[in-house]
C-alpha cells in the first residue's frame, strides 16, 4: 500500500504540552512554541501566571488553571501574595497535565524559567509516569536540582543566562530545548503506538537479596515479562511507588522491603512513610517478602549514631555499616508490614523465608538471629487480615526455589486478574 506525506507526517506527530507564566515568560513561550511546530508537532501552552496580561494567548487559560486547582484567579490576584499563588497554580497545572495525559494529549512536557516557572513546571511533571518526556530549562540547573526533579525523571537544563528576551545566547539554549523535547516526544509518541509490548514487573533488590531476584527475574522474562530493578536505597523504592501509581506496572515483586527498616529505626536509606502502600490501594497484584528486614543502613562506621555504637554492627564496605534489627524492632517490623498490606484492594501474597532474610541472615553468618525472626514472622502472621496468602517455605531468601515460587505465584496473579478484566 503506497504511504502518503500525510500519513507520515500523521506518524511523526506529538503533542507537547507548554506550562509557564505567560505575564513575565510569553514571548520566550511562544519562541519555544514555534520552534516546536517547525518540527511538525501540535503544542498545548498553558498559562500559569497571576500577575501583569499574558504576553500571548494560551491554549489554556490561566482561569482554567486556577479552577483546576480549586479557587478561582480572581481570589488569587485579589489577595497578592505570590508565594501563595505561585504554589496554588502549581496545584493546578499539575491537575490540568494528569487530564490532559488521561485523554492522551501530551507527549512530551516543557517548562522554562527561574524558581516560580520552574517549581510550577516540576509539580506538573512530577504527577506523570515516568517514562513521559519531561523538560524544565532553568536559571537552577546548575546546583541543587533535587526540589525539582524528586524520584521522577525530570530533565533538566541549565538556561546559561537568564529567560529574559531572546538574545543570540537564550536562542541557541532554547532552540535546542525545543528540538530535545521535540524528539523525545517523537519517540514516545511512537514507542504508545507501537503494540506487543511486555507486560512490566517491578521487583526490589539489595546486594543481599541479589541471587533471589536476578533467578525471580530470569524466571519472569522467561514468561513474557520485562522486569525493572530498583536498588532498596530509598529513593529505589519512592521510584517504584511512583512508578505503580503512574500505571505503569502490571505487578509488584516486593522482595526487598529493607527500607521500612530504615524508616524505622532511623537509617539512612528510608523510602518514607509510604513505602509498601500504593500497588496496595491501586489494587496491582502484589507479591512481598521479607528481604533484608535483618538489617538498618548507615554510613561509614564512625558516621553510625552513638546510642547503636553497641549493636551488631558489619561493614559491608568502607562506606556502608550495616546494624541488625532486634527482636523488638522486628516485631514492630512485623505489624507494620501487616497494616500496610491489610489495606490491599487487589491479590496479596506474602512469602516467607524461613531460613534467612538476607544473604548474612543465614546460619553462620553475622546477622543470624533466630529470636529476630521469629518475632517479625510471629507478628506479621498475627495482624494480617483474613484473604492474604501467607506461603512459608524451609528455605532462605536466595534459594532458587523460593524465588521461582514468588515469580510463580505473581504470574498466576496477573494472569488471573487480566482474565476478570476481559
Amino acid at each position: 500500500m503506497r504511504t502518503t506525506h500525510a500519513s507520515l507526517k500523521s506518524l511523526r506527530m506529538a503533542t507537547v504540552v507548554l506550562i509557564g507564566t505567560l505575564d513575565t515568560k510569553g514571548v520566550e513561550y511562544d519562541f519555544v512554541r514555534k520552534q516546536i511546530r517547525k518540527a511538525g508537532h501540535a503544542v498545548i501552552l498553558v498559562d500559569a501566571g497571576v500577575l501583569g496580561q499574558p504576553q500571548v494567548k494560551p491554549t489554556i487559560s490561566r482561569r482554567e488553571v486556577a479552577r483546576a486547582a480549586g479557587t478561582e484567579l480572581d481570589v488569587l490576584v485579589a489577595a497578592g501574595d505570590r508565594g501563595a499563588a505561585v504554589m496554588t497554580m502549581a496545584r493546578g497545572a499539575a491537575e490540568i497535565a494528569r487530564r490532559l495525559y488521561a485523554e492522551k494529549k501530551l507527549d512530551g512536557i516543557m517548562g522554562m524559567g527561574g524558581s516560580g516557572n520552574s517549581s510550577i513546571a516540576a509539580a506538573a511533571m512530577r504527577e506523570l509516569p515516568v517514562g513521559v518526556p519531561k523538560l524544565i530549562v532553568s536559571t537552577l540547573a546548575s546546583g541543587d536540582t533535587r526540589p525539582y526533579v524528586g524520584v521522577s525523571d525530570v530533565t533538566m537544563m541549565y538556561s546559561v543566562v537568564d529567560i529574559a528576551g531572546i538574545n543570540r545566547v537564550s536562542e541557541r539554549i532554547l532552540s535546542n530545548a525545543a528540538a530535545a523535547i521535540a524528539g523525545m516526544a517523537t519517540a514516545y509518541a511512537a514507542k504508545k503506538r507501537a503494540s506487543g509490548a511486555r507486560p512490566l514487573i517491578g521487583a526490589t533488590m539489595f546486594g543481599v537479596t541479589t541471587p533471589c531476584v536476578n533467578a525471580a527475574r530470569a524466571w519472569l522474562e522467561e514468561h513474557g515479562y520485562e522486569v525493572l530493578v530498583f536498588h532498596a536505597t530509598g529513593t529505589g523504592g519512592q521510584s517504584l511507588e511512583a512508578l505503580v501509581k503512574g500505571g505503569f506496572l502490571a505487578g509488584v515483586l516486593d522482595i526487598t522491603t529493607t527500607e521500612l527498616a530504615d524508616e524505622l529505626v532511623g537509617g539512612v536509606l528510608s523510602a518514607g512513610p509510604e513505602r509498601l502502600e500504593a500497588a496496595g490501594k491501586l489494587g496491582v497484584p502484589q507479591v512481598v517478602s521479607l528481604g533484608a528486614l535483618d538489617m538498618v543502613n548507615f554510613g561509614p562506621l564512625d558516621s553510625v549514631p552513638e546510642k547503636f555504637r553497641a549493636r551488631n554492627l558489619y561493614q559491608h564496605n568502607a562506606t556502608v555499616t550495616l546494624m541488625r534489627t532486634t527482636p523488638e524492632e522486628c516485631a514492630e517490623l512485623g505489624h507494620l508490614i501487616a497494616r500496610k498490606l491489610n489495606l490491599a484492594t487487589g491479590p496479596t501474597v506474602v512469602f516467607i523465608p524461613l531460613k534467612g532474610v538476607s544473604m548474612i541472615a543465614t546460619e553462620g553468618k553475622p546477622f543470624y538471629d533466630p529470636e529476630a525472626d521469629t518475632a517479625l514472622i510471629r507478628e506479621l502472621k498475627a495482624n494480617l487480615r483474613k484473604g492474604i496468602q501467607v506461603r512459608e517455605m524451609e528455605t532462605d531468601i536466595n534459594d532458587p526455589r523460593f524465588a521461582q515460587a514468588m515469580a510463580r505465584a505473581l504470574h498466576e496473579m496477573i494472569s488471573t486478574t487480566n482474565r476478570r478484566k476481559k
